[in-house]
């Protein structure tokens, strides 16, 4: 251990104290004193027992076969927990061991040695007292390799270099401290890269709004209140289109004059996501010097050392790139929503990257415990709760589309791809965001641009010339959708496959109003409307019903027989009393098609819990929107080619600063 006079330096510098030629990378950081006590597992391992490392679920003895007892058996199992002086401090107690192998400290080893050019990393600790640290890195199959022991007596500075060459595949590194008789500080600490990075740290932060005041004031005053944060910083741009504004808020004042005039508030129409990302895109290349566009949603919390961590990153990669961040659940704060997302390019569907679990909770498997947390996972796209755009691809590929919602993120990692620029989601860089659990997207009002902006991403980026496999699963769909008696949704569909038809233009037409026609057709129907329970009769069956026809069909030829079932249940007459009075009420994870389509009236509450939808069976509806819903894929089917040209073809327009001026304008 080299030593030091001075036992707590100051670690707001993007460089090493005493080293420019070095770049901090990663500080150690530690959970705020208010979080919840399972954010903890984010930021530090205590656990005091051996564990097992999990591999993701499968089906098959195949699947359980691959998994591996492993023994991660720690010095002291009744140690006492680790104590955070402050964000980039913590005290550990006598006789007692923590590992930082844990998702905000341990060091993603495998996504800086696939993406960035450096080939070495250093861990720099400022610790005083005594105790021990060991340095481990892990395989990507989650093997632990000790690499480096060392004592700690007094009062200085670590210093250990590592090398990124064996991490192709994945695996992280990380360190442990233990103490026997006393107790050790660590004043601060960081992964470091041993030169300057290239560039400049220079990012607008954009977050578009829509009525989320309070949310967009906290994650303003993280980003003001943050030193270190704050100095690489040009410009933070919020296109406030709601009604409750950012600037009436409680707090915003002192926001506001922590970051000055870097803050730019825009006040618009609600022209949705992309609209409001667009105009972050807009400002940042028209009006600031920014090296690097970060793309955050309103409702977030914010980690502020996540936004340095990416633009790190940006800034060390061998080529231009998006930086992803990943999503943690703000209603429970150490799950992770996906560790990383591709495309199915064939069905235009997004799906969690093959190897990977959505919805996995740090508290309950640590990273060690957990096998494919190891291996590197190579993505498609990062969804805008936070994403880095730099500047350079910016200019290059444009805008993003004039979709409203859903697939801007998604279809701009698609183009950007196919110009040259990859996508990493990198893990150790993440907000908190509300779990889409809570959401009922593919079958309320936003199923519309769903299904529209879904034809519009095949037409600019699917495989092939006619989009066989999408048909034949948006059918699909559209089927269970009848059988659910989920009209509305059909109708909506409908909508959006007759704007498709219309042609690119459209998207800049619709871009004002399609959010007041969409809601207004979907109240048109009563599975479209959210009511409260107490309102209506209670049902006319009893719970125990509700269990007998819960047993799902598992084979083909049960599947088989209970859809022709429900079909033929489809043409018969409705039972009156059902208009009424519902048959049953359902929990929304019960509300399953074999289930809804052998009802006549049936309430189903919503994802988020706030009430219900009353849905009642309407054979004419059932015929009538089925068989529009097929002429309309037959449609679909024969003019895709010359729609897929069109498309293409205005892909400079749709993107183009012009066309976007043009709404911003009016």
């Amino acid at each position: 251990m080299s030593s030091g006079t001075a036992c707590a330096p100051d670690s707001s510098s993007l460089s090493a104290p005493g080293e420019p030629s070095s770049t901090l990378l990663q500080r150690v950081i530690l959970p705020r004193r208010a979080d919840p006590v399972a954010v903890r597992a984010l930021y530090v391992d205590e656990q005091p027992a051996t564990a097992q490392r999990v591999e993701p679920r499968g089906r098959g003895a195949a699947a359980r076969s691959r998994e591996v007892d492993i023994a991660i058996t720690l010095a002291h199992p009744n140690a006492r927990r680790v104590r955070a002086l402050s964000r980039t401090s913590v005290q550990v107690p006598a006789q007692t061991e923590v590992s930082f192998a844990a998702y905000f400290n341990a060091f993603p080893a495998s996504y800086w040695r696939r993406w960035t050019a450096l080939r070495t990393v250093h861990l720099r600790l400022d610790v005083e007292g005594a105790g021990r640290i060991d340095v481990y890195r892990s395989k990507a199959d989650a093997t632990q390799i000790h690499v480096h022991g060392e004592l700690i007596e007094g009062c200085g500075a670590l210093d250990i270099e590592l090398d990124l060459t064996p991490f192709e595949d994945g695996g992280w590194y990380w360190f442990d401290l233990s103490t026997e008789d006393a107790e050790l500080i660590v004043h601060s600490g960081g992964w470091h890269a041993p030169l300057p990075a290239p560039g400049r740290a220079a990012v607008t932060i954009g977050m578009p709004t829509f009525n989320r005041p309070t949310d967009c004031v906290a994650t303003l005053r993280a980003i003001g209140e943050d030193e270190l944060l704050r100095s690489i910083v040009t410009a933070v741009v919020i296109p406030d289109q709601g009604v409750n504004k950012v600037r009436e808020q409680d707090g915003f004042p002192a926001a506001q004059a922590a970051l000055g005039d870097r803050l730019r508030i825009i006040d618009q129409p609600n022209i949705g996501g992309s609209g409001g990302y667009a105009r972050v895109m807009y400002e940042a290349l028209e009006n600031t010097d920014c090296e690097q566009i970060l793309y955050m949603d309103d409702d977030i919390v914010l980690e502020p050392d996540s936004v340095l961590r990416a633009v790190a990153f940006s800034r060390f990669a061998r080529h231009p790139m998006l930086v992803g961040g990943q999503m943690l659940q703000t209603q429970c704060r150490s799950r992770l929503h996906a560790w990383g997302e591709i495309v199915d390019r064939q069905r235009m569907r997004w799906n969690k990257a093959p190897g990977t679990e959505y919805d996995h909770d740090f508290a309950q498997h640590s990273l060690r415990q957990t096998t494919w947390l190891h291996r590197r996972t190579d993505v498609d796209y990062n969804a805008w709760w936070m994403c880095l755009i730099p500047r350079r691809v910016a200019e290059h590929i444009g805008l993003p589309l004039p979709l409203f919602i859903k697939w801007d993120d998604v279809e701009y990692g698609l183009r950007a791809r196919a110009a040259g620029y990859p996508t990493a989601t990198v893990p150790g860089v993440a907000i908190w965001h509300m779990s889409f659990a809570d959401k009922d997207d593919a079958t309320d009002w936003q199923a519309y641009f769903h299904l529209r902006n879904r034809l519009v991403g095949a037409a600019l980026h699917s495989t092939g010339a006619r989009p066989t496999a999408m048909l034949a699963d948006s059918l699909k769909h559209a089927l269970k959708h009848a059988l659910a008696m989920e009209y509305s949704t059909l109708a909506l569909q409908e909508m959006a496959i007759r704007d498709f038809l219309a042609g690119p233009q459209v998207l800049f037409d619709k871009l004002p109003t399609a959010l007041g026609e969409v809601r207004a057709r979907c109240a048109e129907f009563p599975d479209g409307q959210v009511v409260d329970s107490h309102e209506l009769p209670l049902p006319t069956r009893g719970q125990l019903d509700v269990q007998r026809m819960l047993t799902p069909p598992t084979n083909p030829v049960t599947i088989g027989a209970t859809l022709l079932a429900r079909l033929a249940h489809q043409l018969r007459p409705v039972d009156a009393r059902s208009r009424h009075r519902p048959q049953l009420s359902l929990a929304r994870q019960d509300a399953r098609w074999f289930v809804l389509s052998g009802l006549d009236g049936v309430t189903v509450s919503t994802a988020d819990g706030r009430g219900v939808t009353y849905r009642k069976r309407d054979p004419r509806a059932f015929r009538s929107m089925l068989a529009r819903s097929v002429a309309l894929h037959r449609e679909l089917a024969r003019e895709f080619p010359r729609l897929r040209a069109r498309y293409r073809d205005a892909l400079p327009e749709l993107t183009g600063h012009l066309g976007w001026k043009r709404i911003f304008d009016a």
